[in-house]
């Protein structure tokens, strides 16, 4: 226990204070660096550059700068520089179509860092400079296009933009990678309200007219079943007295069974007249005319009846 005691104290000393303190002189001195992924080392001494380290991983300076490499931390400099993809967006960028209309795009496009020397010493704020640019270019390359061609063929304006602004972006150590128009709209309000006014009437149109459609349609199809139907049941009409002649005539060659028939069929109409049936037992001739003379002056009475209301109404009047 004795000796893991101060074996442990100067293994935790030199772990944590002598180590780093050792490693980062051997940084300082330009023995060794580390490049981390996504960075870029540009080594500079008296104004000069004497390497570029862009892979990521583990150097030794002396191997790759000289023997300068030592004294580069002391008089020289050395630039990280980020390579990393950046994205930006730039939005509602004002450009006129060929009909004069005022439009806004909306420009997407991704940039890195391919040239760490140039980027360093080409231009002073590289990367403002270069959203400049798509700015201008877009203008340039996007204005007097026609307004159809502006809303629907996005693949083209961004082909043209982008082959506008590598050039001058590979001159600042950039590449740009790709562009893409994201958005294309209106940029005044009046003009706005007038395409959704014109658009609504439009389908108001449209509706219309398809609802007018449908009705000539179902009138169509109505007026057709009613003129079919009127010839079926005119076809049935005519049809019907030869039916049922034939169906007499077939009946009349029985004698039985067309007496039979008439019989049946006056019943029946007596029957659906409502009218009044006095049955009288046969071979009672008294009790025919006694019915007979009871019908003849109920019928007297009924005419009296009639002729003296008539009198009383027309008395008034003569009075008058």
């Amino acid at each position: 226990m004795e000796e893991f005691i101060p074996g442990f104290v100067l293994t935790f000393i030199g772990s944590f204070l002598f180590l780093p303190l050792m490693l980062w002189l051997l940084r300082f001195l330009g023995i060794y660096t580390i490049v981390s992924e996504g960075r870029c080392h540009v080594y500079l001494l008296f104004g000069q550059v004497l390497g570029v380290l862009k892979e990521p991983g583990f150097y030794f300076l002396p191997w790759h700068l000289g023997i300068k490499a030592p004294i580069v931390h002391l008089l020289g400099a050395c630039k990280m520089v980020d390579t990393r993809i950046d994205q930006e967006y730039l939005r509602s960028q004002p450009v006129n179509s060929e009909e004069g209309a005022p439009m806004g795009i909306g420009i997407w496009y991704e940039v890195f860092v391919s040239n760490p020397v140039s980027y360093l010493f080409k231009n002073v704020d590289p990367r403002s400079s270069l959203s400049t640019n798509v700015r201008s270019a877009s203008i340039r390359c996007l204005s007097n296009m026609k307004l159809g061609d502006m809303l629907e063929d996005r693949h083209t304006m961004s082909l043209r933009v982008r082959q506008e602004v590598t050039p001058q972006a590979a001159e600042w150590g950039y590449k740009v990678g790709s562009v893409y128009i994201r958005k294309v709209h209106f940029r005044d309000a009046k003009m706005i309200f007038q395409i959704q006014e014109k658009v609504v009437n439009r389908l108001r149109q449209v509706t219309s007219a398809i609802k007018q459609d449908g009705a000539n349609q179902v009138s169509i199809i109505a007026s057709t079943a009613e003129n079919q139907a009127a010839a079926e049941f005119a076809k049935a009409a005519a049809v019907r007295p030869m039916i049922v002649g034939e169906a007499l005539q077939e009946i009349s060659k029985d004698p039985e069974i067309s007496s039979a028939l008439f019989e049946i069929l006056e019943a029946q109409k007596l029957a659906d007249s409502n009218a009044l049936i006095t049955m009288i037992p046969s071979n009672t001739p008294i009790l025919r005319e006694l019915l007979a003379a009871d019908g003849s002056q109920s019928q007297r009475s009924a005419k009296a009846d009639k002729v003296a209301s008539s009198q009383e109404v027309s008395s008034p009047q003569k009075h008058r």
